[in-house]
């Protein structure tokens, strides 16, 4: 009889930020976004500059945990998460330690998108997700053999999640998102006539 087995499997983790860590009060990260993004010129300026759509922290914050202490909170949940995520990945990480290295605000208003990308430098990337009104966008994860396959037929519209060419997710406000940072991800066209908030992370190998 044949045997047909799963090789080189790409993991996604997902929790409620809740599981580990301090807890968070969502309503008080919506507010503290909010208030960070209001008061970021220099965001701001950026975010114009370069066209992205809504307001990204990414290119003028890096110290988001000292300037409030809900964020503070924040990365000691996520690094508990993070933690957990290597062990389940069997990461050898050889004494050294998977180390937050980047986080950052993103608000994305009606019809904004965030195009497709990685986090080259990275070995965890994440986001949690502090508001997502109805018809805000899931996340759109690429299977990450898609610039080999050439040739390759399509899959069909009803195949096993694990061999889509492509994976939604749409969690909801308090969960987190985790996986290896060569997946290809974005974050499609924002449906929601609300701003669909977020913050986003990367963790590297120290």
């Amino acid at each position: 009889m044949a045997q047909i087995d799963s090789l080189f499997v790409t993991r996604l983790y997902r929790a409620n930020l809740s599981e580990h860590g301090p807890k968070i009060d969502p309503d008080e990260m919506e507010n503290s976004c909010l208030v960070i993004a209001e008061d970021d010129e220099a965001g701001q300026d950026w975010c114009e500059e370069n066209g992205y759509p809504g307001y990204t922290s990414y290119a003028s914050l890096t110290d988001l945990p000292w300037r409030f202490p809900i964020f503070a909170d924040l990365v000691k949940s996520l690094d508990a998460h993070v933690a957990a995520f290597a062990k389940d990945l069997e990461l050898n990480l050889d004494g050294r330690e998977l180390k937050l290295e980047d986080l950052w605000i993103n608000i994305l208003p009606e019809g904004g998108t965030h195009a497709s990308h990685i986090h080259p430098h990275s070995v965890i990337s994440g986001t949690t997700y502090v508001s997502m009104p109805d018809g805000a966008s899931a996340l759109k994860l690429e299977d990450p053999r898609s610039a080999m396959m050439m040739a390759h037929p399509p899959r069909n519209k009803d195949a096993r999640q694990e061999l889509r060419t492509f994976v939604y997710q749409a969690p909801k406000v308090g969960e987190l998102l985790l996986w290896e940072s060569f997946i290809r991800h974005e974050v499609p066209l924002n449906m929601a006539e609300e701003e669909r908030i977020s913050v986003s992370f990367n963790y590297a190998w120290a």
